[in-house]
């Protein structure tokens, strides 16, 4: 099969893959373990959707965002009312969210995820042209549309949750930074309490449909159901985060998506003709780089670590998330070679050495664990935030090794939700949205960031 051929069944098999999820008026990650819309998967989905059906993200991006709460938050999961309470845990009876602005009471979540929406509504409006002039006329109507629902977003990030006040964001729970079971939050989940009774008053159903192998343990369920219930009993208040909340952690992953989404919403700006606006945008980003530049920097193992703001320490675990900052076109030079250099290490091995993507954690780590989430496996969205990061800095070679790596290993092993980082064998989920919509992205092979340094 020669490479044309390659990449053409790959765009189809992930089109199918798109086709397949749609709901509707909303995207679903997968069908069997995700029956609900994800927040940060949404914004990823668009981002592929764009190129075989604009108004489909648009749509998407918008189902979402008419779920956003009053205070800016956008929920991490907004609930299909037609999906049963017993095909999804923690299902809506757990969250037990009140109504609020037109939404049902236990319409969504209380928690959020990555701000990739931005990013996502810029590279959806980047090539609507190529579509046709009623394409780019729809693509910037829905910008005017969104632009203040995802400033409202990144004020809530930067105001209410700055529990650490040094102007980064904290998320209050490990599926806010999308990276679930990572090593990152070890230290801080040392402290929560791991109520294994829990489990049988709320009882898991994703190991019904998944490999308990491939799963977060019990023990970390036990913790991620607490901090649900002490979040949800406070009614979901960011108030005195640190004091009365288990879980309070600044993540540079979370953190460089929230720089680079001011950087978007400085080009979005530049469109709507809100000139000071963008400026204001480009300056916040800068703060926010610097604030990461100085916080999560761990001049000795030279890398970037999540700081648990209730102590004040950073984890020690080297994970993908400390390769993130290289989004961020400000980074002091300094940062940027180490971040590379550390994405050539034995710990993650670009594909030079591996022919594989860089996996989810140090590949040295006594811990390391192939199959498991997000203690080893591949994971293609970071792997596609890594490669952006690598053109906005001009490391082009390395970028083109990367998206030739994670599409031979989609190609191969098929549309999963993570990857074997050993073998490349898929794992999790089937058929997953967003390692779809990401290949379609790879395979059209976009240029760089409009704010890259030149």
């Amino acid at each position: 099969m020669t490479a044309t051929e390659m990449s053409a069944e790959l765009w189809n098999s992930a089109a199918r893959v798109l086709e397949d999820n749609w709901a509707g008026d909303h995207m679903v990650p997968s069908r069997k373990l995700y029956p609900h819309q994800w927040s940060w998967d949404a914004a990823f989905i668009a981002i592929g959707l764009g190129y075989v059906n604009p108004s489909r993200a648009w749509r998407d991006l918008r189902s979402l965002f008419e779920a956003q709460w009053p205070d800016g938050r956008v929920p991490h999961i907004v609930f299909d009312p037609a999906t049963a309470e017993g095909d999804y845990f923690p299902g809506p009876a757990v969250w037990n969210v009140p109504a609020y602005g037109r939404r049902p009471a236990r319409g969504s979540t209380g928690i959020v995820q990555p701000p990739m929406h931005a990013i996502a509504a810029w590279e959806v409006y980047r090539h609507a042209s190529g579509h046709g002039a009623a394409c780019a006329l729809q693509a910037h109507t829905e910008l005017e549309w969104l632009y203040p629902r995802l400033v409202a977003q990144q004020e809530y990030l930067l105001g209410r949750r700055d529990a650490g006040g040094a102007g980064l964001a904290a998320i209050v729970h490990p599926w806010e930074a999308g990276l679930d079971n990572s090593p990152s939050w070890d230290p801080p989940l040392a402290n929560v309490p791991a109520d294994r009774s829990l489990l049988e008053t709320y009882r898991r159903r994703d190991l019904a449909v998944a490999d308990a192998a491939q799963r977060p343990t019990d023990t970390d369920y036990a913790r991620y159901i607490g901090l649900v219930l002490n979040y949800r009993d406070g009614n979901y208040s960011d108030h005195d985060l640190a004091q009365r909340h288990g879980f309070v952690v600044e993540c540079p992953s979370f953190n460089s998506i929230l720089g680079a989404a001011e950087l978007s919403l400085a080009q979005i700006a530049g469109v709507l003709g809100l000139g000071d606006q963008a400026r204001r945008h480009r300056d916040r980003a800068q703060r926010i780089t610097m604030a990461i530049a100085s916080r999560l920097w761990d001049p000795q193992t030279r890398t970037f670590h999540a700081r648990d703001v209730r102590t004040g320490r950073l984890s020690p675990a080297q994970c993908v998330s400390g390769l993130m900052p290289l989004m961020l076109p400000d980074l002091p030079p300094d940062q940027t070679e180490a971040i590379m250099a550390e994405a050539r290490s034995a710990r993650f091995g670009l594909p030079e050495q591996t022919l594989l993507p860089v996996p989810s954690y140090d590949r040295t780590a006594p811990d390391f664990d192939t199959q498991r989430y997000w203690r080893g496996p591949i994971w293609i969205n970071m792997n596609w935030l890594l490669r952006r990061g690598m053109l906005v800095h001009g490391y082009r070679d390395d970028a083109e090794d990367l998206r030739r790596s994670m599409l031979r290993l989609v190609h191969g092993n098929g549309h999963f939700e993570y990857f074997d980082p050993k073998t490349g064998e898929g794992l999790g989920a089937p058929a997953f949205g967003w390692t779809a919509a990401l290949s379609l992205d790879l395979l059209a092979d976009r240029s760089v960031p409009a704010y890259a340094r030149s």
